[in-house]
């Protein structure tokens, strides 16, 4: 592999050998080194190659302005809570490694910090918060600063925030405050109480989750007036109506309106929770 830009010491960007991009970490990987210069494989530790169009030079800037030890902390947690699957998206690397260094900085000062929404979390994104309490745990095995649980919430929203293939975690909040609001709508639309745990209203957040990231891509469903559509609003005119009133939440707070596909879809959804809430 050849150099490209050296960042610190620990630090470098590479050219591999079919000629892409890939961000290397090491100790004295980039001490006396020079763009042109080949790698000394010997030291590097670990290999990140961007996914997602991500630029690997805003990458790599990212990484080395973490505490090396930190971005070692969160990967060999990783390792050790056995989701080695994480380590294939360097962007959520960073964003943890960033978010758990500053989290140790604040620990050691003293500054507590409550996360809001840390219900909401817990149960909209149940798959994703047990991994980050498994993963918390690996950094507290891992670390002389050990961090408090509610760190887990923040490391939940990152994991969520991946999914979006954006650095933008206000998204992320916004996302998780709106799948909130939506579910209390339907309820009270239909005088119902979902059950937390209920795998009708999993499949629901679920779709939502998936229609936040249509929305976020400029990709929404858009067949106009489709035959679909119409026979969905048909059949259920009760959960249309909420869609409805759940679309203009959403134009409300994102400033996107639904199309007539998305609406439709969605009160096939409401309709699917609403008849079957357990």
């Amino acid at each position: 592999m050849e150099l490209l830009r050296v960042f610190n010491n620990n630090v470098v960007l590479a050219a591999d050998a079919t000629g892409a991009e890939v961000i290397l970490t090491g100790r004295g990987l980039g001490f006396q080194a020079r763009p042109g210069d080949p790698v000394d494989l010997d030291k590097v530790v670990r290999v990140f190659v961007p996914v997602d169009g991500r630029d690997p030079d805003h990458l790599a800037q990212l990484l080395a302005a973490i505490p090396p030890e930190h971005v070692a902390l969160v990967t060999e947690a990783i390792d050790a809570s056995g989701q080695t699957m994480l380590l294939d998206n360097p962007a959520l690397i960073i964003a943890l490694a960033d978010h758990v260094s500053f989290a140790i900085k604040r620990q050691r000062a003293g500054i507590a910090l409550e996360y809001p929404l840390r219900a909401e979390v817990r149960h909209l994104y149940a798959e994703e918060y047990r991994q980050a309490v498994a993963l918390l745990a690996a950094i507290n095995a891992h670390s002389e600063t050990p961090l408090p649980d509610a760190e887990a919430v923040a490391l939940t929203l990152h994991l969520v925030n991946a999914s979006f293939a954006t650095g933008d975690l206000s998204y992320t909040y916004t996302m998780t405050g709106l799948i909130g609001q939506m579910l209390v709508v339907i309820e009270e639309s239909f005088g119902i109480s979902l059950p937390e745990d209920s795998i009708s209203a999993g499949r629901f957040i679920t779709h939502l989750r998936y229609l936040f990231v249509r929305i976020r891509q400029h990709n929404q469903l858009s067949d106009e007036h489709s035959e679909i559509g119409v026979a969905i609003r048909a059949a259920y005119p009760r959960a249309a109506e909420c869609a409805a009133r759940l679309g203009a939440l959403l134009e409300l707070r994102l400033s996107s309106a639904l199309t007539d596909d998305e609406i439709s879809y969605l009160a096939l959804h409401v309709a699917r929770v609403v008849n079957d809430p357990a």
